[in-house]
C-alpha cells in the first residue's frame, strides 16, 4: 500500500455481555481492553461516542456502577438498548418492544394486495 493511502475498517454491532459476580468487575473490563485492543490489532476502529453499556442487576440492594472507559473516554450507560431487533431494558420490561394492543378486526375483514 502506498505511504499516502489509509484503509480504515470499522467494526459494526460487537456485543459484549458480562457477568460481574460478588461485586467483582475486574473480568468484564478485562475482556473490554481485550475486545478494544483486538479492534486495534485487526485496524478497526472502535467508535466509544457510539458505544454504550447497559447494566442489568438483580440484586436487591443495587449499588452504583462506576462508569467505563475505553482509550481514556467514558462509556454512556444506558437503561436500554437495541439489540438484534429487540428494544431490551435494565429491568427486563419490554414496553419499547411491545406494541400498544390494537382492537380487534371485524371477522369479515379482507385483505387484498394489487400491483
Amino acid at each position: 500500500m502506498h505511504n499516502l493511502n489509509h484503509i480504515i475498517k470499522f467494526a459494526i454491532d460487537m456485543t459484549l455481555v458480562g457477568l460481574i459476580s460478588k461485586n467483582d468487575k475486574s473480568a468484564y473490563r478485562e475482556e473490554v481492553q481485550r475486545l478494544t485492543a483486538w479492534c486495534k490489532a485487526n485496524s478497526l476502529s472502535l467508535n466509544v461516542d457510539k458505544t454504550k453499556e447497559m447494566v442489568v442487576d438483580f440484586r436487591r440492594a443495587q449499588s452504583d456502577h462506576s462508569q467505563l472507559f475505553i482509550d481514556g473516554s467514558p462509556v454512556e450507560i444506558v437503561k436500554s438498548t437495541k439489540f438484534l431487533g429487540v428494544h431490551l431494558e435494565e429491568n427486563f420490561t419490554w414496553s419499547h418492544s411491545t406494541p400498544p394492543p390494537s382492537p380487534r378486526k371485524p371477522s369479515n375483514a379482507s385483505i387484498s394486495c394489487g400491483g
